[in-house]
């Protein structure tokens, strides 16, 4: 299964790419809440987006429309990398669902920052799970995406 949250469309293609080499089920994260162009404002201190990443307890609520979860053992999970982390609504995404015994594998799209502290800040929101070290991408290859899958 390949879930991802994508605000600019980067995520989604990743995530469409991905989920046509693992050949899986691709589901969307969406907030109940759509982000604006102003929450996304990382220079703004209030924004949405800053505001959500300074409060780890942070929870913005999703759609919650997936019901077939069960079915899979590996969930690739992408999202914008926010501040070196995932955005608090992937914590949400992972806190709904009973993870046990499933492996997690983060992905995330970024100019310039990598996964930081992503795996320590989504740990706890995956309890049960198996959570493997994830890889950031810039528009990456089928090539480079299969090679990543198979390196797991």
């Amino acid at each position: 299964m390949v879930v991802y949250f994508s605000c600019s469309g980067r995520t989604k293609k990743v995530a469409e790419d991905l989920n046509s080499v693992v050949n899986g089920f691709l589901y969307e994260i969406k907030p109940v809440i759509s982000y604006t162009n102003e929450d996304l404002d990382w220079t703004n201190e209030n924004s949405r987006s800053s505001l959500e990443m300074k409060d780890k307890s942070s929870r913005p609520d999703f759609i919650r429309d997936l019901d077939n979860i069960d079915d899979y053992d590996t969930i690739f999970v992408g999202f914008p990398i926010w501040w070196y982390q995932a955005p608090t609504i992937i914590n949400t995404f992972l806190e709904s669902y009973d993870l046990s015994h499933k492996k997690v594998i983060p992905f995330a799209t970024s100019g310039s920052s990598d996964m930081g502290n992503t795996n320590k800040y989504l740990a706890d929101s995956c309890k049960g799970a198996i959570l493997i070290d994830g890889k950031k991408f810039n528009n990456p290859s089928l090539d480079e995406l299969r090679e990543w899958v198979n390196s797991l």
